[in-house]
């Protein structure tokens, strides 16, 4: 009758599974560390930009004159300007040449406090007059200041007035800037790379154009614009910081990730498909056509999709064409000078009034949740049509 023999690993085998426990470890610690800097970067940002979304307000009755604007009691002028934001007088005539009917007439109001009376309140600060301190207080306890939703941060543009700075005109810029993206990188990045997969020989020339496109998938932004600075404004003369010379500048950048994710979403349509479209009849052109491009399709928008979604988070290209500039009013036009939310964002950052800090974080938060939007459209618009062969 035979012993039964134990086999016990060798030296070599637990050495080997030491270092697969410890190479796990290593993975999961490197999870545990992103995900941490993930969750502080996001909660330093809605800390410091929350209180952004919102504005102290104050009630107070204005009388409109040909003086443009005073208030009922000349005690209340003297306490209420200067908590009131100068951004409130540059209104006025607007709105009486909109409302002739109101001269002469007084109204109740809730009106934006100063940057300083808004910081003093949310505790950012504790420099304010005492003068003013004691009326703020006061009118707090008669019910008077309360706080609202900013609606001139989404709807207000630019100011050097923090309490009246918005992101209007960055969000017109930015919507001018994506369509021309999308008018000049789709088009000509589907047809490359539709050209390059399906009807391109395979030589020297065009393995030489496959290697160029990968390389420029990988060159710094702000190289981009320089070649935008030097192609579209100094030699065909595109107005400079113009959502249009934006646009163009962008595309530059964004045409090879179209290009790569076509021809990855062209070379995933199996060939059977192609060759039993043309066992019928049809030419190579039809088979694409009809065929092969709409079965492509879920990935083609996929990758153009991620591809806009960088683009609008580009900042160091725009930089170069200048597109850096105080925009107070949203342009009507892509030849008129604009700014996007990047650059809308690092002009906020540079601002030296400390109610532009939360203005930035807030800003930030805005532009994050657009990307994110995008980028989930285009995992599910992947999920949803994707077809797996």
């Amino acid at each position: 009758m035979s012993q039964g023999i134990t086999l016990s690993p060798s030296r070599q085998l637990k050495k080997r599974y030491r270092a697969e426990k410890r190479f796990k470890a290593y993975c999961i610690g490197a999870l545990v560390l992103a995900m941490a800097f993930l969750v502080l970067f996001f909660t330093d940002m809605i800390r410091q930009g929350y209180s952004a979304f919102v504005q102290t307000e104050i009630e107070v009755e204005v009388t409109y004159n040909e003086d443009t604007v005073k208030f009922t009691n000349e005690s209340v002028r003297e306490e209420v300007s200067p908590l009131i934001s100068r951004a409130f007088y540059r209104t006025i005539p607007r709105r009486v040449d909109a409302n002739p009917e109101l001269m002469g007439t007084t109204e109740t109001r809730w009106l934006t406090a100063t940057a300083h009376v808004d910081q003093y309140r949310k505790g950012y600060s504790d420099r304010l007059d005492p003068e003013l301190k004691a009326t703020l207080d006061r009118l707090d306890s008669e019910g008077r200041v309360s706080y609202g939703f900013n609606s001139g941060l989404f709807f207000s543009g630019d100011s050097k007035i923090p309490s009246n700075a918005g992101l209007w005109s960055a969000f017109v810029g930015s919507f001018y800037v994506m369509i021309v993206v999308l008018l000049v990188s789709f088009p000509i990045g589907v047809a490359t790379a539709i050209y390059l997969e399906e009807f391109a020989p395979d030589n020297r020339f065009t393995q030489g154009i496959e290697i160029n496109i990968n390389n420029l998938a990988a060159v710094p932004s702000i190289l981009f614009g320089l070649l935008g600075l030097a192609i579209f404004i100094n030699f065909f003369g595109v107005p400079r910081s113009s959502a249009l010379a934006g646009g163009l500048t962008l595309s530059l950048m964004t045409l090879p990730v179209i290009i790569i994710s076509t021809r990855a979403a062209l070379k995933a349509v199996p060939q059977n498909i192609r060759q039993g479209a043309q066992a019928v009849g049809a030419s190579r052109w039809q088979a694409i056509r009809d065929h092969v491009l709409p079965l492509s399709l879920p990935g083609i928008l996929t990758g153009t999709i991620i591809g806009i979604a960088q683009a609008m988070g580009e900042t160091a290209p725009l930089l170069l064409i200048g597109m850096i500039a105080y925009i107070p009013d949203a342009p009507t036009s892509m030849t008129e000078a604009a700014t996007v939310l990047p650059a809308q964002i690092f002009t906020w950052s540079g601002m030296p009034e400390g109610a532009y800090v939360s203005l930035t974080a807030a800003g930030i938060l805005v532009l994050l949740s657009l990307l994110i939007t995008l980028n989930a459209t285009a995992v599910i618009l992947r999920n949803r049509f994707e077809r797996r062969w």
